[in-house]
């Protein structure tokens, strides 16, 4: 396999790899940078590759270039399905690129809309080459401890609500090879299983998937910080040292045993725990215990509710609701607030419309009706969830 790298008179970095009779060449962009979208459709136009693979998947397409897509999100299925913190962590990964790019004028993903566009133009087949990014968050979550998921809650809630913007100068310096390596060994001391999916993992999805379309000249658009791994990829699929197998990484982990059990095992720790008191204590202190149990539950659950500025409704459903369904591992009381919400308060179309641009303040979290749901079904989950370990910490006392 030779490699070289090219750097043109604006700047941009531009990598030729030839394996046997085949040629790739791979384009880093910035993502947000306009020099980066001009340099994509300039290269695609001279070189004339046979395939343009792409850095973005089906789906995150089809919601940059369709402005219904918001529209058409169907909230409450989005609750039932317990995708409510996914989408959240959507929202805030793209309002974080979309600030960077408002600084320098241009909306981000462009270098990659261009790329489609120019192969759409010139009669070349293009591919989406990345992970979905379902996938991708539903894999960093599973493989994060309990205390690395609270520090990914806090990159994102930082990336989201911060005011800093960035200079053309500071969007250009992502495209710096050492810089963007830094960043990685960064993010791989703090948070190394995180850095393993977002970084690692889809090195070898781009990769792989480049290096498997079957034409003769591929030229690929990626982000700038893949380059360097997608390089070493191709040298162990070229060498037989690495497998062109991406199954294993295109799907969910399996949650663990104990992962599994714990829903159903604490319900049943509760239940027995308030039976040995009636057996053991007399009926007094087991209807306490029921008491305490309900008390906890609903008013954690209510007070999340109500910081949320549910609907008064909403905060009763959520004290009423906790103690149940924290004893029913098949539906939480966020499912319940989330559609008592939305069915008081449903979401109007500018809602939707200006979700990306709302999710960066927090005081249009309570402005925007699809937020101010998804922050009552978050803020009651998480008030359920403590009570559920308060009241079972006090359940517990009973005995000593």
């Amino acid at each position: 396999m030779n490699e070289k790298v090219i750097v043109n008179k604006e700047g941009n970095t531009i990598t030729r790899i030839n394996i046997g009779d085949r040629e790739i060449t791979l384009i880093g962009t910035a993502h947000v940078s306009p020099e980066s979208v001009e340099e994509v459709k300039k290269v695609i136009v001279e070189e004339r590759p046979d395939h343009v693979c792409v850095e973005i998947d089906a789906i995150r397409y089809k919601s940059m270039t369709q402005e219904q897509s918001w529209k058409e999100m169907d909230i409450v299925k989005v609750i039932k399905e317990k995708r409510s913190f996914l989408l959240i962590a959507n929202l805030m990964l793209s309002s974080f690129q979309k600030r960077m790019g408002s600084s320098v004028g241009m909306k981000p993903g462009e270098d990659m809309k261009i790329a489609v566009q120019t192969a759409e133009e010139n009669n070349i087949n293009f591919s989406f080459i990345d992970r979905e990014v379902q996938t991708t968050l539903k894999r960093a979550w599973a493989k994060s401890s309990f205390w690395n998921k609270n520090k990914v809650l806090a990159v994102l809630l930082s990336s989201a609500f911060s005011s800093d913007e960035a200079s053309a100068e500071d969007i250009e310096e992502l495209k710096d090879r050492n810089e963007l390596e830094g960043m990685m060994d960064e993010l791989a001391k703090e948070l190394p299983k995180v850095k393993e999916v977002l970084i690692d993992e889809r090195d070898q999805f781009l990769a792989t998937s480049t290096y498997n379309r079957p034409e003769k000249k591929v030229l690929a658009v990626v982000g700038a910080g893949h380059v360097p791994g997608m390089i070493e990829w191709f040298k162990g699929l070229e060498s037989g040292e690495r497998a062109n197998d991406i199954s294993k990484i295109s799907i969910i982990p399996p949650k663990s045993l104990l992962s599994k059990s714990l829903p159903f095992v604490i319900p049943v720790i509760i239940i027995a725990l308030i039976t040995l008191g009636f057996i053991f204590n007399g009926k007094d202190v087991g209807f306490d215990m029921i008491k305490n149990w309900v008390l906890t539950n609903g008013i954690l659950s209510g007070f999340g509710a109500l910081l949320a500025l549910g609907h008064p409704l909403t905060i009763i459903a959520a004290f009423v609701a906790a103690p149940i369904t924290s004893l029913n591992p098949l539906i939480g009381v966020g499912i319940v607030t989330g559609i008592v919400e939305t069915a008081l308060r449903k979401p109007r179309v500018e809602d939707f419309e200006t979700l990306s641009e709302s999710i960066s303040h927090i005081k249009l979290w309570y402005k925007n009706r699809v937020l101010r749901i998804l922050l009552v079904v978050l803020l009651s989950s998480f008030g359920s969830v403590a009570g559920t370990w308060i009241g079972g910490a006090f359940l517990a006392t009973v005995f000593g």
